[in-house]
């Protein structure tokens, strides 16, 4: 290795170092303001403590939001999986003009700016009169969910060998069985990692929800925001450090049971 090319290897080696540190600092100062004992964001804390997890615990206005969003998480995802996994079906296995311009129609709210993408829900779903705010919020987070799953089965599909269900079909299996014995397993990986970032997505989401709640259904993020309004305390940190640990779980999830390989993908 020439000296030019130790160079280049140290300086590419020092961008990306800087450039994790830079982006793992504010998670970093986040986890340990929420164990400080000081009622102000300070760093360093002049002791530490629970006091703000047992906070948490007893806080009346956080638990019903992390309902909500776990609820409308939960369906969101379920949602985005069945109809995702049809149209990428129909895009993968159809004989139909325009099917490149389905699938980017399909994953275009992740390359649009939320608020874009909510106030365009918010507009459409008056116009349909859909006004109940449990149904548009479930709608809101299935559409911002769905690119998830269609990029990720669609890519799965294609590496998919259809004649295997051909060859189920002539050993007695009926089609619908031969999908449930055959296509599903092989798409499981698939159908994991999109379900995880989906999930996760919309636990996340604060642009889209923020036109769908009112003020007795509140997504956690929006709770959140309400809270650093009326009473900033590291309670906030808290429940962030929470759900930090939820995405290292999810990844730990992933990397055991598809590989952290297959999650970079999606």
């Amino acid at each position: 290795m020439t000296a030019t090319e130790r160079l280049s290897l140290a300086l590419v080696w020092a961008v990306a170092v800087s450039s994790a540190a830079f982006l793992l600092a504010p998670l970093v100062v986040t986890v340990a303001v929420s164990f400080g004992s000081s009622a102000v964001f300070t760093l360093p804390p002049p002791a530490w403590s629970m006091r703000w997890y047992e906070r948490l615990w007893a806080s009346r206005d956080l638990w019903p939001a992390l309902w909500t969003s776990l609820r409308v998480a939960g369906l969101a995802t379920a949602l985005a999986l069945v109809v995702g996994t049809l149209c990428a079906i129909a895009v993968v296995r159809g004989r139909f003009p325009g099917r490149e311009a389905l699938v980017t129609f399909l994953i275009s709210p992740l390359m649009l700016p939320g608020l874009v993408v909510g106030i365009a829900m918010l507009q459409g779903f008056r116009a349909m009169g859909l006004r109940d705010v449990g149904v548009s919020l479930l709608v809101a987070h299935g559409v911002i969910t769905l690119p998830y799953v269609v990029r990720n089965v669609v890519a799965a599909l294609s590496m998919f060998d259809f004649t295997l269900i051909d060859a189920a079909r002539s050993l007695g299996l009926s089609y619908p069985t031969a999908i449930l014995r055959v296509l599903v397993p092989g798409l499981a990986p698939a159908f994991l990692t999109s379900g995880l970032f989906a999930f996760l997505a919309s636990m996340d989401n604060y642009p889209i929800s923020i036109f769908f709640t009112d003020a007795w259904t509140k997504t956690l993020p929006i709770q959140m925001l309400q809270l650093v309004e009326e009473r900033p305390d590291p309670t906030i940190a808290a429940v962030s450090t929470l759900l930090i640990l939820l995405a290292v779980a999810v990844l730990i999830i992933g990397d055991r049971l598809v590989g952290l390989r297959r999650l970079a993908e999606v």
